[in-house]
């Protein structure tokens, strides 16, 4: 637990959370910021940060809170959608430093767009080169 992390304090509950799901090593709560009402995160309740950091195993398990949340979402709001979103690092937008993971129902005409501009690659071999410099770090 890091004492200065928002997200561990909702952990040992010493600041108010408005919990869905809980378990022995993760937690899912309401955001307080929702983008579309029904916003969930799910985090490890160990602190961890970045995405990096977290042991394959745990970040599994997240991943299935995520999941299931989703269909919770689908099936008890009827969202006609669900975005699953995580940011690591401010450039990133990340604003909470604990690894989180965003789950947001979608509703037909909801009025929320994300805001991102996409960016082209010069040439194919650029993106290749791209690529290739991914693979090699994959492979270390």
């Amino acid at each position: 637990m890091n004492a200065d992390c928002v997200f561990c304090r909702i952990v040992a509950r010493s600041l108010p959370a408005t919990v869905v799901h809980e378990d022995d090593e993760t937690m899912a709560f309401m955001d307080i910021h929702p983008i579309v009402k029904g916003h969930v995160l799910v985090i490890p309740k160990a602190h961890h940060d970045p995405i990096t950091d977290v042991p394959p195993p745990l970040l599994h398990r997240v991943f299935g809170v995520v999941q299931r949340v989703a269909a919770a979402q689908l099936r008890g709001l009827q969202a006609d959608g669900v975005n699953v979103f995580q940011a690591n690092g401010a450039a990133a937008g990340q604003v909470v430093p604990h690894v989180h993971v965003h789950v947001i129902p979608r509703f037909d005409g909801d009025g929320h767009r994300w805001n991102w501009t996409t960016v082209a690659y010069a040439s194919a071999e650029e993106s290749a080169a791209v690529a290739a410099r991914i693979r090699d770090a994959l492979e270390r």
